[in-house]
Formats: structure tokens, sequence, C-alpha cells
């Protein structure tokens, strides 16, 4: 099969409080809680994801929510927005929702002709609601108060700010195989026709911007999508042969990884559609067992206890 990279994958953010985060994503957004496990540096401190019934790349948010972490700031080198498809005509219910749950967000605004919802999770990362013109067959998550209609899909874009547009644009059409579709203002647009949706790339090019603090609130990595392990080693030695530093091969359980740090500064990571989220857990019970990597289950009993209570 021919390698090729499909889209995103999924994007990590670092959150402060546990709960408050949990509560926000699954609660407020309506997302499914899909994995419940620690980070692989850190198992005194929780990675959750957050996606869709099954787990699909594409739709997967994760978090790092490390206590009391001081509050990040937005600035090149950095995904400073995060977009997410929801059906034409639901604006006006997010923006409802978000009044009675007191979240932050803009008035209603467009851009490349899209209908769009700005508005900042409890930790200040500011994501975005798309009611995009190109159609969107993902079934969503269905909550009690969030239906089809309104549901989000999964992902539609990420935005990374950037002080020159050019190095970061080379790795997404040389490297990643994406194109340039167009542009709105200082926004370049770059898509990749290997997929229907999470397939849409923003450089928003600010000369003068100050580099961003990664903390809380802000992305840590942004990962794209390939089929398997083989398409995984192309790409490295891909990348390697670039000069750039890339990571060996990485077993996170759920997919395996490389990352490496493209030249704008950002933290880019591959990563494979395999084994997949029902690894270690039947789909219908995603999400609802504390799920630990084999170094850390024998400290099972005492994490069990020292991390933070979701529900």
């Amino acid at each position: 099969m021919e390698n090729t990279v499909n889209g995103i994958h999924h994007i990590t953010a670092i959150a402060g409080n546990a709960k408050s985060n949990f509560d926000f994503y699954t609660k407020v957004l309506g997302l499914r809680l899909v994995k419940k496990t620690v980070n692989f540096d850190d198992p005194e401190t929780y990675h959750l994801y957050y996606g869709d019934k099954y787990g699909t790349p594409g739709t997967i948010l994760t978090f790092f929510p490390w206590e009391n972490i001081q509050q990040g700031r937005r600035g090149s080198h950095q995904v400073t927005e995060i977009g997410y498809f929801v059906p034409e005509n639901s604006l006006q219910f997010w923006a409802k929702r978000f009044d009675a749950f007191n979240v932050p967000y803009d008035k209603i605004a467009e851009k490349f002709n899209e209908s769009y919802l700005a508005f900042s999770d409890p930790d200040g990362l500011k994501l975005e609601l798309i009611a995009a013109k190109t159609p969107d067959a993902r079934l969503p998550w269905e909550t009690e108060d969030i239906k089809a209609e309104h549901a989000t899909r999964g992902f539609y874009n990420v935005t990374i700010t950037t002080n020159k547009v050019q190095p970061t644009a080379d790795i997404l059409t040389n490297v990643f195989g994406y194109r340039f579709l167009e542009l709105h203002g200082n926004i370049h647009r770059y898509i990749t026709d290997e997929v229907p949706n999470a397939a849409v790339i923003d450089l928003l090019e600010i000369p003068g911007q100050t580099a961003g603090h990664t903390a809380g609130g802000s992305v840590h990595h942004i990962a794209f999508r390939v089929k398997n392990e083989e398409s995984l080693m192309f790409y490295r030695d891909k990348i390697a042969a670039l000069g750039l530093n890339i990571t060996e091969k990485i077993d996170r359980n759920y997919f395996y990884s490389l990352y490496f740090r493209e030249p704008g500064g950002v933290l880019f990571e591959l990563a494979t559609d395999n084994p997949g989220f029902d690894v270690d857990e039947p789909v219908d019970e995603l999400g609802t067992h504390l799920k630990l990597p084999v170094q850390y289950e024998r400290y099972r009993e005492t994490l069990e206890k020292t991390l933070p209570k979701l529900n």
C-alpha cells in the first residue's frame, strides 16, 4: 500500500485540574472519555483521551492534567487553535449552551466563507466550532443533551501560529503530501486529499509575534495519522534525510509513534492507526477503567488512591 499521511490522528494539550477538564469535555462539549490512563513519564498524572464512540483517529483530543500548573501563553511556534466540525445551523445551540455553562466565547464570525464559534476551555485552551461547508459523514457521539443535529464530529482543522509560513509549509507539502488550498488574510490553508475530514492545517503568519509559552491551556503536540508501522518508518527515513532530529519508534500502547520538531518549532508526532483503543477494553467500556502501561501495573493500588477522582 502507498505510504500516506492521513490527516490528524490526535492532538495533545496540557490542563490543570483533572476533574474540571473531564467535566468540561464530557458534560459541556459532549465528547466521550475514550481512555483513562497515565502519563508514561509521570504516572501520578493522568493521560485522558476524549473522542467519538470508537476512539477514531481524527477525533481524539488528549490531556495531561497537571494540578496547579502555571498558565501558558499563546504565541508563535505553537498550535494556537483547535477546530471541530459541527453541523450547519448548530452554532446558536452552542452559544446558548456556553451561556448556560458560563463558557467564555466570541461572537459567531466567518473565515474561508465558513461560520465558526470560538471559545475557551477552563484552562484557556482556544477552540473553535466550525460549520464547515465540506460534508462530514462521521457518526457523532451523542449524550442526553447533545444530539446528532448539534454534536461535534471530530477535528476539522488546527491553526499553527508562526513567524514565517514557508519552513512549516515545506514539511506539510514536501513530506506529508498536503497542498496549499487558499489564503484568508494572513492565514494560509493547507489540506490533504487522502481523507475527507481532519484534513486541514491553517498556518497563521505573524512575523513579529513573540514565541508562546507551553503550559496550562496550551497544545503540547499535534499527531499526524499513518496506517501502520511500515508507513511510520517510511516517514522516519524521509524526515531523518532532511537532517531533522526524530525519535526512534515508541510504543504508546494504542498506537506507535515518532516525534520531531518541525522547522517552525512545533512538536509533530506521527502515529499509527494500529492497534487502536479497543486493544485493552471493549468498545462499550472504553474510558471506564484505569488502564496502566505494563511498567506501572505494580503501582495500581497506590495510583488508584492518589489519582484524582473524575466521577
